[in-house]
């Protein structure tokens, strides 16, 4: 009699004979983690050749190293996700002729044809064998909503949820999903109704349900324990934000492979020299005031706007974070598009009086330690498009593969109840997100009031990329007209001219409204020219 098959032997079955992802993205997630090829054949098992024989498809993975690169593959493609569409993209939005708009994860549509290449694609598996959930959107095979991402980080429905079209797709693979915002094209005939429903899983929406019940419950119980005194619910709200906060982190990132709680090493220029001292990163904060204009100033008959920028911190999650341990490097080899940390720089001149300058209100000149994200905005206005400014020299760099979505899970909930607290007029719950996510930023460094993440590089990062996004906001104003009379904190800024054509009113998340002052100025005031 043969000995039983175990469940286990048959789950390393059924993953040995798992598709891998080809061989380009392959070669993409590896140099997305900043890995060399020596680092990945030491850690599956085989020699660098072989790596490179998988990367250039001229051989595919064998036993037994093939099992240990499939689970680091699936692990990167966790991290490093295909690049999504760039018009999701806040930070490279500020920089473009258009104002941004926010493109739901379901804008996408697939097309109407599906390519015979869609037909082989495998959902991605953990190490467990079973498919791995994302953010929801339409299936690139079907167009019906799923939580379920294929290897190469598309949304593709797992099993026999989802039925290849060998006939015309059906008509959700043709038109908008119906949570899209923007307006589906004019056409002569409505369109014909879905044949089956979109849906997500069951296991995503509880989730999400129960975290936003987490929150609603949270402000129901203070405000309930005040016997309705707002000001106590508020109070005892902000005390416990915290806490709450974490533990809706913790929640987001269940399924996750990466645990944030590994901490890496630090270098020493992350750490402060002590608690009366200040950091040594330097987050370019802005206070600009533009010397051409002033309020005392003969003839102030020049009507200026002060704007307010909502949820800046929240914006700021969406960053490119470090990952692994920080490698020291010299000269430029730590700079990459999916590499992330502090460098060491010496800036160009700034010779622009007239606008604010990337690195903030900085008085000593010289080199300076700066963050990714700031260094990302120095590079870019020192591009061709806007050569604003020299390329800084950089001079050291501790950085290490990184990814812009450890944090967005996170991110999306919290907009989600910050919108519905909005639209319900709901004070006390707008204030408690506003809580959660400041002080989420403000305590992951090294705070006593948050023992559970201890991450200044990431702290330091989420701040830059709140001021980096601020200036981007300057800049852009500029741009179409607009002078640019003062920036400052994170979500100030003073404009000349009709701001509306420029940015989105509104309160929601990168939409921009007029600062609230006394009944007599209302936000706006005049200016003067200096000097004539």
């Amino acid at each position: 009699m043969s000995d039983p098959v175990s469940v286990e032997s048959l789950l390393e079955e059924a993953r040995l004979a798992k598709a891998m992802p080809p061989p380009e993205e392959r070669l993409r997630l590896r140099e997305a983690a900043g890995l060399t090829r020596a680092q990945v054949a030491t850690a599956v098992g085989v020699a660098r050749g072989t790596v490179l024989a998988w990367e250039t498809g001229k051989s595919d993975p064998t036993p037994p190293g093939r099992l240990r690169y499939l689970r680091l593959l699936e692990g990167l493609a966790e991290l490093h996700p295909a690049p999504a569409d760039p018009a999701d993209n806040p930070v490279a939005a500020l920089f473009n002729d258009q104002p941004y708009v926010p493109v739901p994860a379901t804008a996408e549509t697939p097309a109407v044809a599906v390519p015979a290449a869609l037909l082989g694609l495998e959902t991605l598996r953990g190490p467990d064998g079973r498919a791995i959930e994302g953010d929801p959107g339409p299936c690139v095979r079907c167009g019906v909503e799923t939580t379920y991402q294929s290897t190469d980080g598309r949304p593709l429905h797992s099993g026999a949820l989802c039925q290849p079209a060998t006939t015309p797709p059906v008509p959700a693979a043709s038109a908008p999903a119906p949570a899209v915002t923007a307006p589906a094209p004019v056409s002569p005939v409505p369109a014909p109704v879905p044949t089956r429903p979109q849906r997500r899983s069951k296991s995503a929406e509880r989730a999400e349900a129960d975290l936003m019940g987490l929150i609603r419950g949270a402000v129901e119980h203070e405000a309930e324990r005040a016997s309705g005194d707002e000001g106590a619910a508020l109070k005892a709200l902000i005390g416990r934000a915290i806490p709450d906060v974490m533990h809706l982190f913790n929640e987001t990132r269940a399924t996750a492979r990466y645990e944030y709680t590994a901490y890496p090493a630090l270098p020493d220029i992350l750490h402060k020299p002590s608690k009366k001292d200040p950091d040594q990163i330097w987050e370019a904060r802005p206070a600009y005031n533009n010397p051409a204009y002033s309020m005392r100033a003969p003839g102030a008959d020049l009507r200026v706007t002060a704007l307010d920028v909502n949820a800046a911190y929240l914006s700021a999650l969406k960053v490119w974070l470090p990952i692994g341990k920080l490698e020291h490097t010299t000269g430029a080899d730590g700079v990459g598009p999916k590499r992330s940390g502090v460098h060491l720089i010496t800036p160009a001149e700034w010779a622009h009086p007239h606008l604010p300058d990337p690195l903030g209100d900085r008085e000593e000149p010289g080199a300076l330690w700066i963050t990714d994200a700031t260094l990302r905005l120095l590079l870019r206005l020192s591009g061709p498009k806007w050569g604003l400014t020299g390329a800084p020299t950089i001079h050291e760099s501790w950085t290490s593969g990184a990814t812009e979505n450890f944090l967005d899970a996170l991110r999306k909930l919290l907009v989600a109840a910050r919108s519905e607290a909005i639209a319900a007029g709901d004070r006390l719950t707008l204030e408690y997100v506003k809580a959660m996510y400041s002080k989420f930023v403000s305590t992951m460094g090294e705070s006593q009031h948050n023992r559970e993440m201890v991450r200044p590089d990431w702290m330091h990062n989420i701040h830059s990329q709140a001021y980096a996004l601020h200036c981007g906001r300057a800049y852009k104003a500029h741009q179409a007209g607009l002078d640019v009379v003062a920036l400052k904190h994170t979500d100030e800024l003073h404009v000349t001219g009709d701001w509306r054509q420029v940015f989105t009113e509104g309160r929601g998340v990168s939409e921009l409204k007029v600062k609230q002052g006394d009944a007599k100025t209302a936000g706006e005031y005049l200016v003067g020219k200096v000097g004539g």
